[in-house]
């Protein structure tokens, strides 16, 4: 493919090589050969950017020239995604249904889909149009799906939940799982005490464009419903707990937990390991940084880091001082 078409498919500029120079491939900057195009968007790899032997690079608007091949253009990170879809395209599932398959006569299934070893489409189960599940997925009793539906090994959908348009589950998502809710007898009556269970009565609702990735849980509420909203993101391995709430466009990365009834508003991120405990709200445009606990509210537009969560700016001259600690307590004891 050449330089230019590329360029014009990502909405880029064409500085330092030829509109004609061909493209083969994509790879990252320090690995990249001539005839490939990487990208750059992280400073940390900018002297990368003059050595790389890559025939163009994805920079920013405001890069400093290098003498390889430069595309420019206001989003490198963006522009770098949509180049990668230019060689390479995931594997496409011809619609029909394996004779391993096992669909209850009254579920319904929208045109042109794929249904793969072992699937398991329970009653009154509705899937839309173009759906794609692979091998060994379970879709419990009254389900509903909307259109582009592709869920990948694996995965299930428990009873009564709902999900939109263009959702993706990758490997061994669960949705739908029973919320931890538990009363504690306290052995009234000459009964042994015990954890009763509370019959997790509510379900999941996901909106549009979502995608949750390998082996996260989305757990149902007791009453009520948990809530996942339009072009929310959820990483491997993340917790959402019962009665929850996930913003649109939120992030929440790998091995994120959520307690049960924590709201998460619009635009959100929760970088890795983030806990927030139960019945916390976290505002729009929050940031937590990593390994972040949050036991208590977040305002909108607030970084916050550490535990008991704080603000970034003042966890960071925090983390500073505790390095110094050593030194501090050393002169200390020479006080007199």
């Amino acid at each position: 493919m050449k330089l230019a078409d590329i360029a014009a498919a990502i909405h880029a500029k064409i500085e330092n090589a030829s509109p004609d120079t061909e493209i083969s491939g994509v790879a990252g900057i320090e690995h990249a050969v001539p005839g490939q195009l990487t990208f750059l968007s992280n400073p940390k790899y900018a002297a990368a950017a003059k050595t790389t032997h890559a025939s163009a690079v994805i920079v920013d608007e405001d890069f400093p020239a290098i003498p390889t091949g430069m595309l420019r253009t206001r989003n490198p990170y963006y522009a770098w995604a949509k180049a990668v879809e230019l060689f390479y395209q995931p594997p496409r599932y011809a619609p029909g249904i394996h004779p391993t398959a096992v669909v209850h006569p009254n579920a319904r299934i929208g045109k042109h889909a794929h249904l793969g070893p072992y699937v398991v489409i329970d009653e009154e189960a509705e899937i839309g149009d173009n759906a794609v599940l692979l091998a060994h997925v379970t879709i419990y009793r009254g389900v509903r799906i909307g259109n582009n539906f592709f869920a990948h090994t694996h995965a299930v959908v428990r009873e009564f939940c709902q999900l939109g348009n263009n959702v993706v589950l990758q490997n061994a998502v669960i949705i739908g799982s029973d919320g931890f809710g538990f009363a504690k007898d306290d052995g009234a009556e000459n009964r042994k005490p015990h954890w009763h269970k509370i019959v997790q009565s509510g379900n999941v609702v996901i909106g549009d464009d979502v995608e949750i990735q390998a082996g996260s849980c989305i757990d149902r509420a007791a009453v009520g419903q948990t809530s996942i909203a339009r072009g929310a993101k959820i990483d491997n391995l993340v917790q959402v707990g019962h009665a929850s709430t996930v913003g649109e466009d939120t992030l929440l990365c790998a091995q994120v937990g959520l307690a049960g009834s924590t709201e998460v508003g619009n635009n959100v991120i929760l970088a890795g390991q983030v806990g927030v405990a139960g019945h916390c709200k976290i505002g729009d445009g929050a940031i937590a940084t990593a390994q972040s606990g949050i036991p208590n509210d977040v305002e909108a537009g607030k970084t916050v880091s550490g535990y008991p969560a704080i603000d970034n700016r003042l966890w960071l001259r925090c983390c500073a001082i505790f390095n110094k600690l050593p030194e501090l307590a050393k002169a200390m004891r020479k006080l007199p």
